[in-house]
């Protein structure tokens, strides 16, 4: 019995534990207000920051967080921002604060953050994080009256892929990954501690009720619909080039096929003269002869992202106008009373 309870003892330690799938990010308060503040106080420019907390079971927590510093276009590119990184952890370190890398945060202007540049962060940030998030804030889109902060992580059959650096027609088929798969959004959950929440209890009693945001009854979107049918045709213009790169490839591999076909006639006849002549035949392929070389597929990868991104305009688009609309209809009924 003895050695069975430790054979059983053995197994359990020898086997690997599976990890619980990411369910939810939960962000403190204050890391929400930092981050809007750090996007907002350098918009339009892009910044970048590190996220600190926990990884517990399916919940990712997100504790703290701190500023990347903004790079001058005339400083050498150096290892000061890793060395900044280490120095601010351990300083949070010394004063007992969580210091374990869960990710970053980035801004973003109109939701245009699905780039091959996110991927490869996703990546490198993957290397020595077993689970990671990207925080995006987009302070454009808050300026509409939404809280436009998602956290995004990258799909794990799409990481396979990409270490693989396979995005042929052929392999995402048989992974059955399409645009819409690259990126997973995560739910975000605001948490506060007591203390915090009794406080802005006692602030909402002494919020005057007849405050108002007239902000909100502004009728022009004008700008915000503009740039973003803007980015839209840009968007568009780069689907086109991308679907050119592939018109091109089926026409020559419709080329290629066509002269292959032709030379093997060519060199069936010739065999049949051989054989009538008592010679032996020549081989039907021969590797030496550039029209056998196999053209290759060009990537689908950014295809995808663009795709990604200009479902992304739309949305907006869509979602801006239907504001709009229940904006003029209210405006005409008050008109109309």
């Amino acid at each position: 019995m003895a050695s069975s309870m430790a054979r059983s003892f053995l197994q359990v330690a020898a086997t690997e534990e599976v990890a619980s799938p990411l369910r939810v990010v939960q962000i403190e308060g204050l890391v929400i207000l930092k981050i809007i503040k750090h996007c907002k106080e350098f918009s339009p420019a892009l910044v970048t920051g590190q996220l600190l907390g926990l990884d517990v079971g399916s919940v990712l927590e997100v504790t703290n967080c701190f500023p990347f510093p903004i790079r001058e276009e005339d400083e050498e590119i150096e290892a000061d921002g890793a060395n900044y990184q280490l120095e601010m952890m351990r300083c949070l370190r010394e004063v007992n604060v969580d210091n374990n890398t869960v990710g970053w945060y980035q801004s973003t202007i109109l939701g245009s953050y699905q780039t091959v540049e996110l991927i490869e962060t996703f990546m490198n940030y993957q290397e020595n994080i077993r689970r990671c998030v990207c925080i995006i804030y987009d302070p454009s889109r808050s300026n509409q009256g939404v809280l436009a902060l998602k956290a995004l992580k990258l799909s794990d059959s799409f990481m396979e892929l990409y270490r693989a650096n396979n995005f042929t027609g052929e392999k995402l088929r048989e992974k059955n990954l399409s645009w819409v798969d690259i990126f997973e959004e995560i739910p975000i959950q605001v948490s506060n501690s007591a203390l915090i929440s009794a406080f802005m209890t006692e602030l909402e009693s002494d919020t005057p009720v007849k405050q108002c945001d007239y902000d909100r009854l502004q009728l022009s979107t004008k700008p915000y619909m503009e740039r973003n049918v803007e980015f839209l045709i840009e968007c568009m213009d780069d689907l086109s080039m991308e679907q050119q790169k592939f018109q091109f490839y089926y026409r020559s591999l419709s080329r290629q096929q066509a002269q292959q076909q032709a030379w093997l006639q060519k060199r069936r006849t010739e065999n049949m003269a051989r054989k009538a002549a008592g010679e032996e035949p020549l081989p039907e392929e021969d590797p030496s002869n550039p029209i056998f070389k196999p053209i290759p597929e060009p990537s689908r990868l950014e295809s995808f992202l663009v795709t990604n991104q200009i479902a992304n305009y739309c949305n907006q688009i869509n979602g801006v106008a239907g504001q709009n609309f229940n904006r003029l209809y209210l405006m005409k009924s008050l008109h109309d009373n």
